[in-house]
């Protein structure tokens, strides 16, 4: 099997309930974060209550998901690492909360196209954190 994993970008991380400016964005990202005309937004995940819990969901729900890695996971942060199952091309997904909404970023490693992979998987993620109610 191959694994085609890149490197960690240095990008990743998040203050003040906004994700760190990423530098080098290509085409196969999403983020709630990005303008709302962007072909890149994504609705950022909504709770209500206290956001420690809304964020255990968050993460049990990310633990469901195969070949999922969590990377780093504080308060108000959570970064995980996907990989496909045949290549082990990685993703790097980031969930940061602020106020009553988690906002969430997924982005490729390598290569330019996603075929819409990291749009898909934020919206699996968000059926899953609504279902969990």
């Amino acid at each position: 099997m191959f694994k085609f994993t890149g490197r960690r970008p240095s990008d990743l991380g998040a203050a003040g309930g906004r994700f760190t400016a990423a530098s080098t964005w290509k085409p196969n990202w999403v983020s709630s974060q990005a303008a709302t005309t962007d072909a890149h937004h994504i609705a950022p995940l909504k709770f209500s209550g206290d956001p420690k819990s809304a964020m255990a969901r968050l993460l049990r729900i990310l633990q469901a998901f195969p070949r999922v890695k969590i990377v780093e996971q504080k308060e108000g942060y959570l970064c995980a690492e996907f990989s496909t199952a045949l290549m082990g091309y990685t993703d790097d997904v980031e969930f940061v909360v602020a106020g009553d909404v988690i906002h969430a970023r997924s982005s490729s490693r390598l290569g330019i196209r996603d075929f819409d992979v990291n749009r898909k998987r934020i919206e699996a993620v968000r059926a899953g954190f609504d279902k969990s109610r």
